[in-house]
């Protein structure tokens, strides 16, 4: 299990110099160690929980960490089992199916942390092309840094799957696909064969994230994108949710959960975001009201979606002015201050959670209130109005 199987994500006290053993961590068939090094770790904030606390830094000298000040801490110590105080999201006993991990600074990771945190188990999909590289930063340690969990241990990732969701059987890739030296070694990578490789190795699981989008032509207006690419990007980015579900349901658990990641373009006019992207979250967000419904009826999963601010990730860098974009948050969102991905996993966490057990068919906004604004503050049209701004 992730972390330990009894940790549980709450609001705790943690006294400065406490020791927390380094931990060797397996990720597919690799095991893995960190060295010590200077960290910092953004609040792990429960939605559930106080709205805010002061950030947790660690300093990683001779395999132990210090903590310091109020923070946000998984209790994970081996045999406790007393209820936790307070209201706490817990995640133990679960099993999460993250697809769409290919690094370490995407949404994906982060909800894979936060999920690993409350106590869940954590499989990833990865991107077929990306698998080689994303195993091979793990076991090299380059994401060590990265994967500290609030109690001080790693998140552990217990198995990685290659996977590319535009395929739901092997009979509907191409054959160009098959022979790409970027597929070769790789094998059962299509959904279908995903969803019977995880029911094989561990027979079933409760949540299912789906964290992953692709628009080839996500720099064309709209109206230059070709039929193609619009299509492509409704495939890769909406359709790949419902084919997830689909094969994953019957292995789901009920009254499990599952979540995907949207954006506003899908009901506000965001320009460059083209190439069909803001249709495809626009049938995201739909679908997920349709598959609350169906997936809600036949085994009692619930279906939501989050609606993200901008993120500096890797990903959203191909759009050309994700930089832009974040200023463009800060300047004119109720809270003025930049997203992190770590508040997107606290929301996730929450969500697939028991305390959420009534929430279903939902997009649940964790963009800083921006979705809530109809005009840019920043404009110089309001440039004589006494708008209040954030305090520093």
């Amino acid at each position: 299990m992730a972390a330990t199987a009894t940790s549980t994500l709450q609001i705790a006290t943690a006294r400065s110099c406490m020791p927390s053993p380094r931990k060797l961590v397996k990720a597919g068939a690799a095991v893995l160690g960190t060295s010590s090094k200077q960290l910092s770790w953004s609040k792990l904030a429960s939605s559930s929980s106080v709205s805010s606390v002061q950030p947790l830094q660690r300093s990683f000298m001779n395999s132990s960490v210090r903590l310091c000040k109020v923070a946000t801490k998984a209790m994970a110590e081996s045999g406790d089992t007393k209820p936790a105080p307070g209201l706490p999201i817990d995640l133990r006993g679960k099993r999460a199916f993250i697809a769409g991990v290919a690094d370490d600074n995407g949404y994906g990771w982060a909800i894979a942390k936060s999920l690993a945190a409350a106590g869940a188990e954590i499989l990833v999909g990865t991107w077929v092309p990306a698998l080689n590289i994303f195993e091979s930063s793990l076991r090299r340690g380059k994401f060590d840094e990265s994967r500290v969990l609030p109690d001080g241990s790693l998140m552990e990732i217990t198995k990685v799957y290659p996977l590319d969701a535009v395929y739901d059987k092997m009979e509907d890739v191409p054959e160009d696909v098959k022979t790409n030296k970027r597929y070769s070694g790789s094998t059962k990578w299509t959904v279908q064969e995903v969803a019977e490789s995880v029911k094989q190795d561990f027979g079933s699981i409760d949540i299912l994230v789906h964290s992953l989008a692709n628009g080839p032509e996500v720099t064309k207006p709209l109206l230059e994108t070709s039929r193609n690419g619009y299509l492509a990007a409704l495939s890769a980015s909406s359709y790949s949710y419902i084919s997830l579900l689909k094969h994953f349901l019957p292995i789901m658990n009920q009254g499990g959960s599952s979540i995907s990641l949207t954006y506003i373009a899908s009901e506000r006019i965001i320009p460059g975001y083209g190439g069909g992207m803001s249709s495809a979250k626009a049938a995201l967000e739909s679908d997920t009201r349709v598959l609350a419904f169906e997936a809600g009826r036949k085994r009692k999963i619930r279906v939501n979606t989050i609606s993200a601010g901008p993120l500096r990730s890797r990903a959203a860098k191909a759009i050309g002015f994700i930089d832009t974009m974040i200023d463009y948050s800060s300047a004119n969102a109720p809270l003025q201050k930049e997203l992190s991905a770590d508040e997107v996993g606290n929301a996730a966490a929450f969500l697939v959670s028991p305390l959420a057990s009534a929430i279903t068919g939902a997009v649940i906004y964790v963009d800083n209130g921006l979705n809530a604004m109809g005009v840019g503050v920043d404009s110089p049209i309001f440039k004589d109005l006494d708008i209040p701004k954030a305090e520093h």
